[in-house]
């Protein structure tokens, strides 16, 4: 048995987007990894993300979007992640994000961002060292 913190991160569906398997899918790989994961669920604003981040002291947020809205979306979730105090949590996003869309979402304070056929070790492992990341900045 360790003393160390389960990791807490939040999966959180911005916009209008109905779609959440993928959302769904990588909670319950993040939760069967050891995380203790909030899921948001589907057809939340921006500023709710944010506040239930804040209200349930994740570590970092991971956003999914297959409506096309990411470009829009992902960075209003960053800004709202600073409005509210938490400008220190990082957001990580995954979804149909085209190629070309994924070096901007990263200028915009997208930390990592998945598509379609990332292996899941690899996001995994992406939320473990934002976790980590995040706890040793505390």
């Amino acid at each position: 048995m360790t003393d160390r913190k389960k990791h807490r991160v939040l999966i959180g569906k911005p916009g209008l987007d109905g779609h959440d398997r993928g959302a769904k899918f990588i909670a319950r790989a993040l939760r069967d990894a050891g995380f203790e994961v909030v899921y948001t669920g589907i057809r939340r604003t921006p500023e709710e993300i944010a506040a239930a981040a804040v209200q349930e002291d994740v570590s970092v947020v991971g956003l999914s979007s297959l409506s096309g809205a990411h470009l829009r979306l992902f960075p209003e979730v960053v800004k709202a992640l600073a409005a509210a105090g938490a400008g220190d949590i990082p957001v990580l996003g995954g979804g149909v994000i085209p190629d070309e869309d994924i070096e901007q979402l990263r200028k915009e304070g997208i930390r990592e961002v998945f598509t379609p056929g990332t292996p899941l070790e690899r996001i995994i492992a992406a939320f473990r060292n934002a976790c980590e990341e995040a706890r040793g900045s505390l």
